[in-house]
């Protein structure tokens, strides 16, 4: 998150870097997901995770995370819900005007 990286953008200092850190501990929390009964799991694929910079060839770290996410889920009985954007615009894209810009519709067609 570049704008969290700008001095004072956060009062605090704070970034958003770490948050759960889900990308490290999908195995305990489909554990915990497991344990406590849940039947589905929502989350988001990241655009910049698995297309760093917005277009061409993805990032295949990004792929197999979300490939073993979806298994694990599947193999526990929990049903995967997928969301493709959910506020994580690649850096390059925000650059290139964004969602105002009218190539982002090719960029997230070719995404998606």
């Amino acid at each position: 998150d570049t704008f969290c990286l700008r001095p004072g953008a956060i009062s605090t200092g704070e970034t958003g870097d770490t948050a759960c850190d889900h990308y490290h501990r999908w195995r305990e929390d489909v554990a915990l997901m497991h344990a406590l009964g849940l039947g589905a799991y929502r989350f988001s694929i990241s655009w910049p995770r698995v297309l760093p910079s917005g277009i061409g060839a993805p990032n295949e770290k990004g792929i197999a995370f979300y490939d073993r996410l979806i298994d694990e889920l599947l193999a526990k009985g929990i049903r995967p819900f997928v969301t493709l954007y959910h506020w994580d615009l690649p850096q390059a894209l925000q650059e290139n005007g964004g969602w105002a810009s009218r190539a982002i519709v090719d960029d997230f067609a070719a995404y998606a």
